[in-house]
């Protein structure tokens, strides 16, 4: 009996951390959540995921070594890594992961047409209403931060998919580290 009070009581502060605190003032900020079937709550259309969509604004380099392309995807830059990763039970950026998401917050800055989908992962442990809540503060901590740093609320699309989409199978702590993660996706403009 137990354990379906905590579930309703886990479900409720879900609901209402959803419902408060994340417009802004034109209402154009939405929380995304992630279904079991694979659809979600908002609108989301995937167009670009696999950063093919950043038009213009991905400006091309020429690094020393001679590699050229978007600076997004050059090896060198910081700015193609784009998973920050997460302590067991946190959705504090570890410290290692702050210049990666310095990075972001500067490119973001100087690109206000560009558009982020955060998307919060969990490791498997806990419940699903959990696991979507700590998905959701995880993609939300980077989202703060990096508006701390330059980028603007509109460019921003929140999803969490708690435990649903792990990067690693497995049930022990290098699976659990790998999937306990926000991904930075560029979806364009």
């Amino acid at each position: 009996m137990n354990r379906y009070k905590f579930s309703a009581l886990l479900i409720a502060l879900f609901l209402l951390n959803a419902c408060s605190g994340n417009a802004t003032k034109d209402g154009t900020d939405e929380v995304l959540v992630e279904e079991r079937n694979g659809t979600s709550t908002s609108g989301v259309d995937g167009e670009g995921a696999d950063g093919s969509d950043l038009g213009a604004e991905a400006s091309v380099i020429v690094g020393e070594d001679g590699y050229e392309g978007s600076e997004l995807n050059d090896p060198s830059n910081p700015l193609s890594n784009r998973v920050i990763y997460f302590d067991y039970d946190s959705a504090s950026v570890r410290a290692e992961d702050q210049s990666i998401v310095e990075a972001h917050a500067e490119y973001l800055g100087k690109n206000p047409n560009l558009t982020v989908r955060l998307e919060g992962h969990t490791d498997e442990r806990g419940s699903r209403e959990y696991n979507l809540a700590l998905g959701e503060r995880r993609a939300l901590s980077i989202r703060q931060l990096l508006m701390l740093q330059g980028a603007s609320a509109q460019q921003f699309r929140v999803t969490s998919f708690g435990e649903e989409r792990p990067a690693v199978d497995g049930s022990d702590e290098s699976a659990w580290s790998q999937n306990r993660r926000v991904e930075i996706i560029y979806i364009g403009r």
